[in-house]
C-alpha cells in the first residue's frame, strides 16, 4: 500500500520524534498506529525495510481446496453442506474458491420472496394501500407478495424521499 520510501521515512521519523506514534501520524497523515509499529520491528530486525512485503502463505492447501470443491461438486453444489461436512473454509472463502472453479455457475436464492417483477401498476396499488391503512403493511406486503421494507421502498420510488413520512405497523 505504501511505498518503500513512505514506510522508511515513516520509521526515520517514529524514532527521530522518540517513538510517538501519534505525533509521528498526525506529521505525516499515514500510516495506523499499528502499521507504524510493525515497520518499525521490521526496521530494527533488519536495520531495513524490506522492499515489498511478502505474500501471505494460504491458510489452506491446494489439496484442502480440491477436497472441498469435490465435495461442493458431489453433494449438490451447496455450499453450506460442504462448510458443515469439513469444518472449513469460512463461506467467502469456499464462495471464492466456488466462483473461481465453476464460473458459469449462477447463484441461487431461497428467498421466500419472488424476483421482484412486478409492474408499475402493481407499485402503485400497493402504495396507495400503504396510505389507506386499511390494512397493516405486513398484510399488505404478503398480500402483494412482497417484503414488508420492498413496499416503504417502493413508496420512496413513487412519490420520493420527500414524501411525509408515517408510522410503521
Amino acid at each position: 500500500m505504501y511505498s518503500y520510501e513512505e514506510r522508511l521515512r515513516a520509521v526515520k521519523l517514529y524514532i527521530k520524534l522518540g517513538k510517538r506514534a501519534q505525533a509521528t501520524i498526525r506529521e505525516l497523515g499515514y500510516p495506523t498506529k499499528n502499521a507504524l509499529k510493525g515497520w518499525h520491528r521490521e526496521y530494527q530486525r533488519l536495520q531495513d525495510l524490506p522492499i515489498r512485503s511478502a505474500p501471505r502463505t494460504p491458510k489452506f492447501s491446494t489439496a484442502q481446496k480440491q477436497v472441498a470443491l469435490e465435495h461442493y461438486a458431489t453433494h449438490g453444489r451447496c455450499i453450506s453442506w460442504t462448510l458443515r461436512a469439513l469444518g472449513y473454509p469460512g463461506r467467502a472463502t469456499m464462495t471464492a474458491w466456488v466462483r473461481e472453479a465453476f464460473p458459469d455457475t449462477k447463484t441461487t436464492s431461497n428467498a421466500t420472496y419472488g424476483p421482484g417483477n412486478h409492474s408499475d401498476a402493481v407499485k402503485q396499488a400497493a402504495v396507495v394501500g400503504l396510505y389507506s391503512r386499511q390494512e397493516s403493511a405486513q398484510a399488505l406486503a404478503k398480500k402483494f407478495g412482497v417484503s414488508r421494507p420492498t413496499l416503504y421502498a417502493w413508496k420512496t420510488q413513487i412519490l420520493g424521499p420527500e414524501a411525509p413520512a408515517m408510522m410503521k405497523r
